[in-house]
């Protein structure tokens, strides 16, 4: 999307919510990313948008005058994508899917084959993104579908389905005190630094496991954006971090051990798509993505089945 027309979604976004945290919680985007957005758009416009109060803000006269025609503006704009995009699925392209981390696992392959079996007449390209994006590149137009995982926050636009769920691990150096036990808890890791991501709030608080600290306060030794960056850090001796179970024997390494956990949900995999990008391509890639998880699901090996030291 056009950064003017990025400018004009998130001033809407404060415009209706009148209220930053809960715009930009809305909008997916950390606060202080909002309010450096909305403050380039008043200077860009040269004028006041907003007046900030202490309860929220509101619209200043400009603002109200802005808003109705910054409504007119995003609406034709979503029609001429919605109307391009719809002509564009029938023609030969390059269907994009983005993803973050290690995607679906050992289901990648199979869905992305079936599903080029099934539309040999375009090409497919997959799309890596780090931890700063959980949606993979979809709210900005860049990609078709995304597999990823949640929690990605309440999105209007946003549609998932989910593919499978797995346990969660926990990451610690092989001299670690913990990288012996058969299980830990989260109780037993309460005061370790741990390695945190660079990732909007509900993602980052899932892999620190806030909700379940009970209050506890949380030591970080080091914030990432990706995975190799996380595992270093690991290795070093920055922090500990909890992943999920894949991650086992899609990142093994000399000096890092893989620990069972327990008391923490899953964290589940899923395949998601832009309400209004849904393709004819967007809608089959989802069916093929859901059948592989049914049928070949269970090919998945079971994460805590595995060694959990890749040490030499």
């Amino acid at each position: 999307m056009d950064e003017n027309l990025r400018l004009v979604r998130y001033f809407l976004a404060v415009a209706e919510e009148l209220h930053f945290r809960r715009a930009a919680a809305r909008l997916f985007v950390s606060q202080p990313t909002l309010s450096d957005q909305i403050r380039r758009l008043e200077q860009h416009l040269g004028v006041q948008l907003f007046e900030r109060t202490g309860r929220g803000v509101v619209l200043t006269p400009a603002g109200k005058e802005f808003e109705g025609e910054a409504r007119t503006v995003l609406t034709a704009w979503e029609q001429a994508v919605a109307i391009t995009r719809s002509a564009a699925a029938e023609r030969m392209r390059t269907f994009v899917i983005g993803f973050v981390a290690n995607a679906a696992a050992e289901l990648t392959p199979l869905i992305t084959r079936r599903f080029r079996g099934r539309h040999s007449g375009i090409g497919l390209e997959m799309r890596q993104y780090d931890f700063r994006e959980p949606l993979a590149g979809l709210g900005a137009g860049q990609v078709d579908v995304v597999l990823t995982r949640p929690p990605l926050g309440h999105i209007p636009w946003l549609h998932t389905r989910t593919l499978f769920a797995e346990p969660r691990v926990l990451i610690v150096p092989t001299a670690h005190l913990l990288a012996g036990r058969d299980t830990v808890s989260v109780e037993d890791v309460l005061d370790e630094p741990f390695i945190a991501w660079k990732a909007p709030g509900p993602c980052r608080d899932f892999w620190l496991a806030l909700d379940q600290r009970k209050g506890h306060p949380i030591r970080i030794g080091r914030e990432v954006v990706t995975v190799d960056e996380c595992l270093e850090s690991i290795l070093m001796g920055a922090g500990v971090a909890f992943a999920q179970a894949s991650s086992r024997r899609f990142y093994a390494r000399p000096g890092l051990a893989f620990v069972p956990t327990t008391g923490l949900p899953l964290t589940s995999v899923v395949v998601a798509w832009c309400s209004d990008h849904e393709t004819p391509l967007v809608r089959d890639f989802v069916h093929v993505a859901r059948e592989i998880a049914e049928i070949d699901g269970c090919r998945v090996p079971v994460p805590g089945a595995v060694p959990r030291s890749a040490a030499l």
